[in-house]
């Protein structure tokens, strides 16, 4: 993603592209990401780079996410990463990824959103996070996305036996039990937000459009119209997942995963429904950049481990690049 930056300003898109890596499925049962995702991430960060070059960016803030940052072999990839391009890529724990996704919730709703709570699934894991401020009061982090648990909990076949999933239910619920407790005891929030692909494609399968005025369109989805939809992932193919409305062919796979999550979550944190946000983990860098710029402190614990964000000395408008790999 490339955008323009302004103090005071939202981030405004210039250019976005995809280059799949799929180091997910690259990456054995040890956590050991092998040699072929590798090369991809170098090709990858390169054409980041390259797009980065053309659009004349001056700020480059690229970091890796859960794939990446919980891998074994984790130094050695970002090492040859940096030797084949000459670009540190920086991680940043899963809290601080918490933070940062709900810094772009609160960006895009604003204030009178009230107290938020705020869902996202990710491939690798798990984010939630809730408070009233600018950042999260609490933000947690657990291994439960909807890529790890496919490859980890679900067979390839289909159509996934009942047993399947409730195993997967009964492992997910006991993850979320051991740290939804503190969660729960905070204040109640005025809006409960999900941020993130699978909550999206989810919120199209099973909600409703919202009312975006010309913004992009939200949905909001609920519980009680999710649930029935697991058992239906469950009896289908890729292929026929891929068909559904909201279902993309390169999530199918995970779909399911992502769909028990989602309903175990919200049964977890007491949502009956909640709305997607447009804003994810890349708008929350570039605000976490862009409060910088306006002196303010970045999110607490400040994000050392991204290099780029180290600098804040800039004080005009200027274009940046979040490169997520």
């Amino acid at each position: 993603m490339i955008a323009e930056l302004a103090p005071g300003r939202p981030p405004e898109p210039v250019a976005s592209w995809k280059q799949p890596v799929r180091v997910a499925e690259a990456t054995d049962r040890q956590g050991v990401i092998r040699p072929d995702a590798i090369r991809s991430l170098v090709g990858a960060v390169t054409a980041s780079a390259a797009a980065a070059l053309a659009h004349h960016v001056d700020r480059l803030i690229p970091f890796a996410t859960s794939a990446v940052r919980d891998a074994t072999n984790r130094d050695a990839v970002l090492g040859e990463i940096e030797a084949a391009t000459g670009i540190r890529v920086g991680f940043m724990t899963g809290e601080e990824e918490a933070r940062l996704t709900f810094r772009a919730a609160r960006g895009w709703l604003g204030w009178s959103a009230g107290r938020i709570l705020l869902l996202d699934i990710g491939g690798g894991s798990l984010e939630i996070a809730c408070g009233g401020g600018r950042y999260p009061d609490l933000a947690v982090s657990l291994p439960l996305g909807a890529d790890r648990l496919t490859r980890h909990h679900l067979p390839d076949a289909t159509p996934v036996k009942k047993r399947d999933v409730s195993a997967l239910r009964r492992h997910v619920r006991s993850v979320l039990g051991q740290c939804t407790a503190e969660l729960r005891a905070q204040p109640a929030p005025a809006s409960c937000v999900a941020t993130s692909r699978t909550f999206t494609q989810l919120a199209r399968l099973a909600g409703k459009p919202q009312p975006h005025n010309g913004l992009p369109a939200s949905h909001s989805l609920s519980r009680r119209n999710l649930g029935p939809w697991v058992p239906q992932l469950a009896a289908k193919t890729d292929e026929q997942r891929a068909r559904l409305r909201g279902i993309s062919a390169s999530r199918a796979h995970q779909s399911l995963a992502g769909a028990i999550v989602a309903e175990a979550v919200m049964e977890a944190m007491e949502v009956e429904r909640l709305t997607t946000c447009p804003w994810g983990l890349r708008e929350g860098v570039l605000l976490d950049y862009v409060s910088g710029l306006e002196g303010e402190p970045p999110a607490p614990p400040a994000l050392t481990s991204i290099p780029a964000l180290a600098d804040h000395r800039r004080i005009h408008g200027i274009e940046a690049v979040a490169v997520d790999v």
